[in-house]
């Protein structure tokens, strides 16, 4: 079934073709028109009482469009990179647990920006994309405007040194390459998003 899981913060409005009974929502909405849409994605995003909303539609497209147009939507890339070691590179970014990505530059694709930024947040070089990944979308106020962010995510190879030296002007202040079974540690100082993505790629729980 064909869904978007759009965070606030650690809260999330799922989009669905009909109802998401798979996982438990606090709230369901059958979508009817845009101005009632975008009354409940106002609500959901002030109240912090509702912790998952699923919105659901069986034109899942145009209920997509529409929920878009509520926020100034951005893009950005990163990556998870493996090493041969069997681990794999994360970050320290104010204060939480997080990839390497960034914004991407105007004319640049997603693949282009994601190994930018992995190389200028991490300093290393040499890695290459390997595959794709789901994407991730989170809000954010920006000047008193509703912001959605979509981040393109690559799996990644890099077969060079375990160099720890982020980037200190983007917040990083640490850096550090995790086994597999010592990611669970980090659960509860990371986003619910990015919990969802290694949950998909490297079925940690």
């Amino acid at each position: 079934m064909v869904k978007y899981k759009v965070y606030f913060d650690n809260r999330v409005i799922t989009l669905s073709p009909e109802p998401d009974r798979v996982q438990k929502y606090t709230l369901y909405h059958k979508y009817n028109q845009p101005e009632e849409l975008f009354g409940q994605i106002s609500e959901f995003a002030l109240n912090n009482e509702i912790p998952s909303l699923n919105i659901y539609s069986s034109n899942i497209n145009n209920l997509w469009k529409v929920f878009s147009s509520w926020f100034v939507v951005t893009e950005a890339a990163g990556g998870l990179v493996g090493h041969p070691s069997g681990r794999y590179l994360f970050i320290m970014r104010y204060g939480r647990w997080d990839l390497p990505k960034g914004h991407m530059e105007e004319g640049e694709t997603p693949e282009e920006c994601a190994v930018r930024e992995v190389t200028e947040e991490c300093n290393i070089h040499g890695h290459v994309i390997e595959g794709a990944l789901p994407p991730s979308y989170h809000t954010y106020l920006f000047d008193n405007k509703p912001y959605m962010k979509k981040t393109w995510w690559f799996r990644m190879g890099y077969r060079g040194e375990m160099i720890v030296d982020p980037q200190a002007s983007e917040g990083i202040t640490h850096a550090e390459w995790l086994a597999p079974d010592e990611i669970a540690r980090i659960k509860s100082n990371t986003f619910q998003s990015l919990l969802d993505l290694l949950n998909y790629t490297l079925k940690v729980k």
